[in-house]
């Protein structure tokens, strides 16, 4: 019984983390952009302190390194474009300009254009490895995940920011790809659990009280005698 309590008190403390949780995020997609982190932050990024936090960076495409990443949005089934942005200072950051048809993966469909960009969006940190079950396989240029370091490797690309950033709605080019297109959700069903432990921990309590009762009953003894 003791360790149900423990277990529903355990799930009310997730309860709260997880609203903690979901007001912090709440209040960075909707701030104003900050620069997005240069090298000298990148070693303190975290999911806690950084992930969907609206930022903007400034640099130049080089679509001729984009990697088109498996999807499934809203829209259907189709591809993230993953296009580097060259910054004046050196480095790379792996953008996501968003979404495009598994019918459009022709790059003159989603080909960016020259010169200087202004990038706002969410920062999101490196899907490693693959997707579920899927494996990414650079060598077959096929993608499931967002691995940073890994599409940075396989496309030639060096000082990359660990990170990468979901384009938001209003900063695409053109028809396609079609940004803004980023899902934030988290599982909160910690108060259901909660309840069902503390229900489990006073039928336990009730189970207890009942057999105690009986035990304690007069006359039980000369009935289990006779």
């Amino acid at each position: 019984m003791l360790g149900l309590c423990a277990l529903a008190a355990w799930q009310m403390q997730r309860r709260t983390w997880k609203l903690d949780l979901i007001a912090r995020v709440e209040a960075r997609v909707h701030a104003s952009p900050a620069p997005a982190p240069g090298p000298e932050r990148w070693a303190a990024i975290s999911a806690a302190a950084d992930e969907y936090r609206r930022v903007v960076a400034r640099g130049a495409w080089r679509g001729d390194r984009s990697t088109l990443v498996q999807a499934v949005t809203d829209l259907g089934g189709g591809y993230w474009v993953m296009t580097p942005l060259a910054r004046d200072d050196g480095t790379t950051i792996l953008v996501n300009r968003g979404f495009v048809p598994a019918d459009s993966r022709a790059p003159d469909l989603w080909r960016p254009r020259a010169g200087p960009v202004a990038v706002t969006g969410l920062l999101r940190l490196t899907e490693p490895h693959g997707g579920f079950l899927r494996a990414n396989d650079p060598a077959a240029d096929r993608w499931f995940s967002r691995d940073v370091a890994a599409i940075a490797e396989a496309r030639g690309l060096s000082e990359v920011a660990p990170y990468f950033i979901d384009v938001e709605r209003g900063g695409g080019e053109g028809a396609l790809p079609v940004p803004g297109l980023t899902v934030i959700a988290f599982s909160n069903n910690h108060l259901v659990y909660a309840i069902t432990w503390g229900v489990l921990a006073l039928m336990a309590a009730a189970g207890a009280v009942f057999v105690n009762l009986d035990l304690l009953r007069p006359g039980r003894e000369t009935r289990a005698r006779l």
